[in-house]
């Protein structure tokens, strides 16, 4: 089975600072990856490239059979492939949260309004929102919109969800809520990368976990990894309680 997701060689300097040097990795379908690594160890910046939010300067990144790195990609087909969920919400506050989820619906997907609607109540439903469905942003809890995100990008169908830091603005009880979502959305075969600070999530949930140091894969494997680091580079990462 080929890999959805592949990385080869990236290499990606903003200015005179390289950020990633070199980055190889695969996910297959189905997969949980958790992203690990101290801030500017260029995490987050890998996750970006896949959905072409950054361009790379070398390499090649193939994600859902789609060439990310091709200069001519068509990026309607790559944001339909590919959902991205930010530590930011990005809600349009006017919206509801059912219209929030419509809206790409009905423009990029040309579903009719009705369609629209029944796919927002069955992603609401998902991520446990159904009844807020007539609700605006501004009256919800932080955990509670960053679900309605997570809802908003699942709604397109994708093949791959990544996630940026998506629970770092919130505090631990609304940080459960959305990881429950997330540990489900793993349990039903989602195929997701995971930019987290949350370790006890990563070795309980992730297939696998990548930790990145100095803009390289610095060490890769299973959960039990956090317990038993190879490299002194992830032993002191854990140990700064990050």
């Amino acid at each position: 089975m080929s890999p959805i997701v592949s990385l080869r060689e990236v290499h990606k300097t903003f200015g005179a600072n390289p950020v990633l040097k070199g980055v190889s990795f695969e996910v297959n379908k189905g997969e949980m990856i958790a992203i690990i690594g101290a801030s500017g160890s260029g995490k987050s910046t890998a996750l970006r490239c896949m959905d072409r939010l950054e361009t790379i300067d070398s390499g090649s990144i193939e994600v859902a059979g789609i060439r990310v790195d091709d200069p001519a990609v068509d990026l309607k087909q790559l944001r339909r492939e590919v959902g991205i969920v930010f530590q930011s919400y990005n809600l349009f506050p006017h919206l509801t949260v059912e219209a929030n989820i419509m809206l790409a619906l009905r423009h990029v997907k040309r579903q009719t309004r009705d369609q629209a609607r029944a796919t927002a109540l069955q992603v609401l439903e998902k991520v446990g929102l159904r009844a807020k469905a007539d609700a605006y942003p501004e009256q919800l809890s932080g955990g509670q919109q960053q679900r309605v995100a997570i809802a908003r990008s699942l709604a397109m169908a994708p093949k791959v969800m990544l996630f940026d830091e998506v629970t770092s603005a919130l505090d631990p009880q609304l940080t459960g809520e959305v990881l429950r979502v997330m540990e489900d959305l793993a349990a039903g075969g989602m195929t997701m990368l995971l930019v987290t600070h949350e370790m006890a999530f990563a070795r309980r949930v992730a297939d696998r976990i990548i930790f990145m140091h100095q803009g390289k894969v610095w060490e890769t494997g299973p959960g039990e990894m956090l317990d038993q680091p190879r490299t002194p580079e992830l032993r002191a990462f854990l140990d700064n309680g990050l």
